[in-house]
C-alpha cells in the first residue's frame, strides 16, 4: 500500500503540474513548491533551533495560531517555519510576524520529507486538524521527532476507520500525543489502538475570545453604521446570495443597514454582485470621500477586516452552507454575542449543529426561508438578544483548548 501511495504521489504531481498550466491557483501552488527548499536554506542554518507549525489552509492557521502565538512567546529564540498545502493559506499568510519562514509544504514524497526534515529539524512539530501525509510522518516517527496533532476531528466515514484503511491509520501513530475537539474523535482513535489522545475542545474558541481583547474600531463601519440596525453578511458565495440579495433589494424599512463581505473579492465577481442590488451601495474600494451613512449596502471588497466588522454586526450570516464549499467560521460573530443564520449544509461543523440545538444559530433552506428568519431578528429585539447571549455563552465555556496543549508541550 505504501508503494502504491507514493506512485499515486508522483502521478498526481505530474496532473497538478499539467492543470496548473490552465488554473492559476493550481499554478501559485505548483510555482511556490518549486521554491520551498531555497527559501528554508535561505532561513534557516545548522545552528537555529527550530518549531515546524503546519497548517492545510487559512482556517487551520486560525485555528493553530494561538498556540502558535503561545510557543512562540514562550521560546522566542527558536525560529518558526509554517507550511501551507493550499495557495488560500500560502498567498494570505505570507508575511506573518508568527514565522521566521513560510512556505508550500512539498508533495508527499519519501525524498521530500527526508529533505525538509534534514533542513528544518525541528524541536518540535504540530500539525493542525486534517493533515495526515504518510510519508512526511514516516520520516518524522523515524527521526523519533516530537510532533502532535491538535484540534483534530475525525469521522466514521474516513479511511482510517475503515478495513482498508490501515496504511493511513499507522501515520497517525507518528505523533506523540493527538488533542481532539470532541469525545468521538478520541473513541474512534482508541479504537485504532492508538491511545496518546485527549479531548481538549476546539482551539478557535481560544482564538476567538483574544479578539475581544484588541481595538475592533473601524472609522469607515461607524460612519456606514451610524446608529442603525446592522447585518453583517460574511464569507459569503453565490449560492449565499441567492438566500438573502432579493431580501436586501425588497427590504421597505431603510433604517437597517447591511454590509457583504463576499470570500471572493476579485473585481468581476464583485461588479456582478453589485450589479444584482437595486439598493444604494459602496464598495470599500471606491469610498473616498464619500458621505457612507447616505448607503443601504457596503460590500468589503478586502480582506483583514471581517473578524472585527463582526463587532458592529447585530446579526450575521455566515456564508458557505448554502452550497457546498464548506460553512464558513460561525465562532467568529458569536464572540460578541450576535445572533447567526446560515445555510443548510453544515453536517460537517459541530459547532454549528451545537448552537442550532442551542437556538443561537438558525439554519435556512430557501430565501423565504431566510425572509422569514430575519424579519424576526430585525423587529424582535429581545428575541435577537436572547438568542445573541446563547452564542455568547457558548464560546466562553468552551475556552481553555490552549492552555491544556501548552501544558503537554515539552522543549
Amino acid at each position: 500500500m505504501a508503494l502504491l501511495y507514493s506512485i499515486g504521489i508522483y502521478i498526481a504531481g505530474f496532473v497538478i503540474k499539467l492543470l496548473a498550466l490552465f488554473n492559476s491557483k493550481l499554478k501559485m501552488g505548483v510555482v511556490g513548491r518549486s521554491e520551498t527548499f531555497s527559501k528554508l536554506k535561505n532561513a534557516l542554518s545548522s545552528n537555529d533551533r527550530t518549531f515546524w507549525f503546519h497548517c492545510a489552509s487559512l482556517g487551520e492557521y486560525e485555528q493553530g495560531l494561538p498556540v502558535f502565538e503561545a510557543l512562540k512567546s514562550k521560546y522566542p529564540n527558536h525560529k518558526v517555519v509554517l507550511s501551507f498545502f493550499s495557495p488560500s493559506g500560502y498567498e494570505v499568510r505570507q508575511n506573518t510576524k508568527i514565522a521566521d519562514v513560510v512556505v508550500y509544504l512539498p508533495m508527499d514524497t519519501k525524498p521530500n520529507a527526508k529533505n525538509f526534515l534534514d533542513i528544518v529539524n525541528p524541536d518540535y512539530i504540530i500539525f493542525v486538524k486534517y493533515e495526515i501525509w504518510p510519508n512526511f510522518l514516516s520520516e518524522i516517527k523515524k527521526r523519533t521527532s516530537k510532533a502532535i496533532l491538535i484540534s483534530a476531528v475525525f469521522r466514521n466515514s474516513q479511511s482510517f476507520f475503515k478495513w482498508y484503511g490501515g496504511f493511513m491509520t499507522s501515520s497517525l501513530f507518528a505523533f506523540n500525543h493527538i488533542f481532539t475537539q470532541d469525545e468521538n474523535s478520541a473513541a474512534l482513535l482508541k479504537k485504532t489502538g492508538y491511545s496518546t489522545v485527549s479531548v481538549s475542545g476546539d482551539t478557535r474558541f481560544d482564538r476567538v475570545l483574544n479578539q475581544l481583547n484588541t481595538n475592533n474600531t473601524i472609522s469607515f463601519i461607524e460612519a456606514f453604521k451610524k446608529d442603525k440596525t446592522c447585518v453583517v453578511f460574511g464569507s459569503t458565495w453565490p449560492d449565499d446570495d441567492k438566500l438573502y440579495l432579493n431580501f436586501i433589494n425588497d427590504y421597505s424599512n431603510r433604517e437597517s443597514k447591511f454590509i457583504i463581505a463576499p470570500h471572493n473579492i476579485k473585481s468581476a465577481y464583485i461588479a456582478s454582485l453589485k450589479s444584482q442590488l437595486r439598493v444604494k451601495t459602496i464598495s470599500y474600494s471606491e469610498m473616498n470621500d464619500k458621505d457612507l451613512s447616505q448607503y443601504n449596502v457596503f460590500i468589503l471588497d478586502t480582506i483583514g477586516y471581517l473578524s472585527k466588522v463582526y463587532s458592529y454586526a447585530d446579526i450575521a450570516y455566515v456564508g458557505g452552507a448554502a452550497g457546498r464549499t464548506g460553512l464558513h467560521n460561525v465562532l467568529e460573530p458569536a464572540v460578541f454575542g450576535v445572533p447567526i443564520i446560515i445555510g443548510e449544509n453544515y453536517d460537517k461543523f459541530p459547532e454549528a449543529k451545537t448552537l442550532i440545538d442551542l437556538n443561537g444559530i438558525k439554519s435556512v433552506s430557501s430565501s423565504m426561508d431566510f425572509e422569514s428568519t430575519i424579519n424576526t431578528l430585525i423587529t424582535d429585539i429581545t428575541f435577537r438578544k436572547e438568542q445573541g447571549s446563547i452564542n455568547e455563552a457558548f464560546i466562553k465555556e468552551n475556552q481553555g483548548a490552549v492552555i491544556q496543549i501548552l501544558d503537554y508541550i515539552r522543549i
